[in-house]
């Protein structure tokens, strides 16, 4: 599925189509360089979970928890700063993963072998101008 955004006004409905296409996928992988709005992705995505807590990214943190009325606790990562799977595992990210709550993990790609079998991966492409194209594949 593919989606394609020319403004901010864009994502909610965006948000809200990737959750109905998702059904009960709960790990979200989301891939783009740096600045193609992985992390305002994610914002609108909460905001459309009714999450109650400031959206921002984990850079520094590695992992940031939200609260969501509808959903209970949702777990943000972004990995970017991370060198090596034992960096991942010393934070237990392999327990948020298996803990059936959405995980929203920005840098998949440092999982390594880490990454769930069963997922939706979310491509995040800019395009001329401040156009992105979100590409959604779901692996079960």
């Amino acid at each position: 599925m593919q989606f394609s955004s020319e403004s901010l006004s864009d994502l909610p409905s965006i948000a809200e189509a990737i959750a109905e296409y998702a059904g009960d996928e709960r790990v979200w992988l989301f891939e783009g360089d740096l600045g193609a709005g992985k992390t305002t992705l994610i914002k609108s995505i909460c905001k459309a979970f009714q999450c109650s807590d400031t959206i921002s990214s984990p850079t520094f943190s590695l992992i940031n928890v939200y609260y969501s009325e509808m959903y209970g606790e949702i777990y943000h990562f972004d990995l970017y700063r991370i060198n090596s799977v034992e960096e991942i595992l010393d934070i237990g990210a392999d327990e948020y993963l298996d803990s059936g709550n959405y995980c929203f993990v920005e840098w998949p790609d440092k999982l390594g072998n880490l990454v769930p079998v069963k997922h939706l991966h979310i491509s995040v492409e800019i395009e001329k101008g401040n156009r992105r194209i979100i590409n959604l594949t779901k692996y079960e």
